[in-house]
Parts: C-alpha cells; structure tokens; sequence
C-alpha cells in the first residue's frame, strides 16, 4: 500500500493554511502547514511529497523570505520535492520566472483556489507515479 503522501502548505494567511489542510486531510492526505519558508524549510529533512508555497510573505518582521527565495532553497536542498506555488499574483513575468525555477504548478488564491489545488495536487502526484 502506499504510504500517506505528506504535504506542507506555507502561507503567512492561517486562514488559507487552515482550509487547505482541513480540505486535504480529509482526502486522506497528511497535511503540515508553516506561516514561514523559514519553518517549512527546518523540517524540509521530514521528505514530504510535495509542498505548497505561498508566493508573498508579510509580517511585521521584514526578514521573512519571500515565496521565491523559499523555493531556491527548496530546489538547492530537495530539487526532487514538487512545489506548487499560490499567490494572489497574476504578473506573467513573476510566473515564467517562477517556472523556469521548476515549480510544477500555480495556483490563483482566488474562489476558485480549493478546486484548482485539488486538481494541481492530482496532477503532479500522476506525474511522479
């Protein structure tokens, strides 16, 4: 039997962190969510299957890493880990470069974000099989 594939959600939103894991844990899904790369990035050791990744990162603390940066070192320690990108951002040139840095998929936060995570997070299990 397969094992539980393991997801990390990061998204400074703990709302959006909240509906996604509450979503995909009931699909069966093992679901981790961090408010920062930085905390996503300690436990990066733990393998998960994939990991969904908030673009844009505000906090009082101007120190946080933002989405890209997050995924460089993603890619640098784990290039085999799948990372989907969310972000309120619809700039083509941001999702090109975020493409050309290997993400395997992106997704808008808007209405529409469950049923188009579902959907991304389908496709890139059917990829790696």
């Amino acid at each position: 039997m397969d094992k539980q594939k393991l997801i990390f959600v990061v998204d400074d939103d703990p709302f959006i962190n909240m509906l996604v894991v509450k979503r995909f844990t009931s699909d069966g899904y093992l679901m981790k969510a961090y408010e920062s790369g930085e905390a996503c990035l300690q436990e990066i050791n733990r393998d998960p299957d994939l990991i969904i990744l908030d673009y844009l990162f505000v906090g009082e603390n101007k120190e946080f890493m933002n989405g890209m940066q997050v995924l460089d070192k993603i890619k640098e320690l784990k290039p085999e880990i799948p990372v989907i990108m969310l972000s309120g951002q619809e700039n083509g040139e941001i999702v090109l470069e975020l493409a050309r840095k290997g993400i395997d998929d992106y997704v808008i936060k808007d209405h529409n974000l469950i049923d188009n995570l579902n959907t991304a997070i389908g496709e890139v299990f059917e990829k790696r099989n």
